[in-house]
C-alpha cells in the first residue's frame, strides 16, 4: 500500500494572524523581532505564543510549556498558521505532551519549519493526517537577509500555484529517472532518531524522501542512513531528493555515502536540490503528491501546497 497524500490546510491571506512557537532551542533575542518584521511586511499579524521567548537551560522553555504553546496555537481558530521560530534541539522531548486529540478536532493548519522541526512534521503527518511545509524559520539570520528565500516562502503560503514546480540551479542527477510519490522527510538524523517512537513510519512505499543535515561527519550520516535502511524505510521508496549538507565535511564524502546507501535501489535520486540549512533554501511541501525528474532536476506537485 502506497503513501496517500495528506489533507491540505488553507492558504494565507493578508490580515491573517499567525502563531510563532519555539518547540526546540531558543533564538537570539534580536532574531525574534527581525523575523516578525518580515512576516508583517507580508501583511500578516505574527503573535508570539506565551512561552515562545522562554529559555530553560538549552531549551526554549520547559517541555510542558513548549507543548502547550504548540497545542494552543493549533487549536486557536484565530490563527491561520503555526510557524516555528527556529530548530536546534528539543522538539522530540515535548511530543508526548501535545494534545493531539484536540488538534485533530481543530482541523489542519499551515505549519512551517525544518531542522529539529522534522520530528514535528512526522508527528503532524501521522497523528493529524495533515500536510506541512519544510521551510525556513523567521529567526534564522540567513532567512532575514535573503529576499529570494523570503519570497519563495511567501509565495508558498499565499500564492502556492506559482511554486508548484520546483527547480534548483545546483541540482545534479545521482541516479537518473522519474518517479511520482508523496513527499516526506527532512533532517536525516532526526528521522533516524525517531525509530521506535509513535511518530516512526515503517512503511514508506511510494514515498519521495527528502534528506538533508548539518554538522554531521559522513560516517555519522551513514550510521543514520543505515538505521533507516534497516528499519525498512528504503524498501519501496519511489525516489529520493537530497538537499544540503552544511558543515558535513567535504561533499564528496557525503556523496559516497549516498551512492552506497541509495545507488542500488533502482529509483531516481537527485542531489544538491537546494533545500535545508543552506542559503538560499527552497520551501518544499510535505505530504503531497509530486513528480520527480532526477535528470531535469525538478519536483512538480500535482496540487498547490495550500488550498
Amino acid at each position: 500500500m502506497s503513501l496517500a497524500p495528506l489533507e491540505r490546510p488553507r492558504r494565507l491571506v493578508p490580515g491573517d494572524r499567525v502563531a510563532l512557537v519555539s518547540p526546540a532551542s531558543p533564538a537570539p533575542a534580536a532574531g525574534y523581532e527581525s523575523g516578525a518584521s518580515v512576516l508583517r511586511s507580508w501583511g500578516l499579524e505574527p503573535v508570539f505564543m506565551p512561552h515562545a521567548r522562554d529559555v530553560h537551560s538549552f531549551l526554549a522553555g520547559r517541555d510542558e510549556d513548549r507543548a502547550a504553546d504548540f497545542t494552543e496555537a493549533w487549536c486557536d481558530p484565530s490563527f491561520a498558521a503555526v510557524i516555528a521560530t527556529r530548530g536546534g534541539y528539543g522538539a522530540q522531548r515535548m511530543l508526548d505532551l501535545v494534545d493531539w486529540d484536540r488538534m485533530r478536532a481543530a482541523g489542519p493548519k499551515a505549519f512551517v519549519g525544518f531542522s529539529d522541526v522534522t520530528a514535528m512534521h512526522e508527528a503532524v503527518a501521522i497523528r493529524l493526517g495533515a500536510s506541512s511545509i519544510h521551510g525556513p524559520m523567521p529567526t534564522w539570520s540567513k532567512f532575514c537577509e535573503d529576499a529570494w528565500m523570503q519570497e519563495h516562502l511567501r509565495q508558498t503560503l499565499f500564492e502556492p500555484e506559482r511554486v508548484q514546480k520546483l527547480a534548483s540551479g545546483t541540482a545534479r542527477t545521482l541516479v537518473g529517472g522519474t518517479a511520482t510519490g508523496v513527499t516526506l522527510g527532512g533532517t536525516v538524523t532526526l528521522l533516524s532518531s525517531g525509530i521506535g517512537t509513535p511518530e516512526h513510519r515503517s512503511d514508506l512505499a511510494g514515498g519521495l524522501l527528502l534528506l538533508e543535515d548539518i554538522g554531521e561527519e559522513p560516517y555519522r550520516i551513514d550510521r543514520a542512513m543505515t538505521q533507516l535502511r534497516r528499519s525498512g524505510w528504503f524498501d519501496e521508496l519511489a525516489g529520493v531528493v537530497l538537499g544540503s549538507w552544511v558543515d558535513c565535511g567535504p561533499y564528496e564524502g557525503v556523496r559516497e555515502v549516498m551512492l552506497d546507501q541509495l545507488g542500488g535501489l533502482g529509483i531516481p535520486v537527485v542531489e544538491e536540490f537546494g533545500f535545508g540549512h543552506r542559503a538560499p533554501s527552497l520551501t518544499i511541501p510535505l505530504g503531497l503528491t509530486a513528480h520527480l525528474d532526477a535528470d531535469a532536476g525538478t519536483l512538480q506537485f500535482e496540487e498547490p501546497a495550500l488550498r
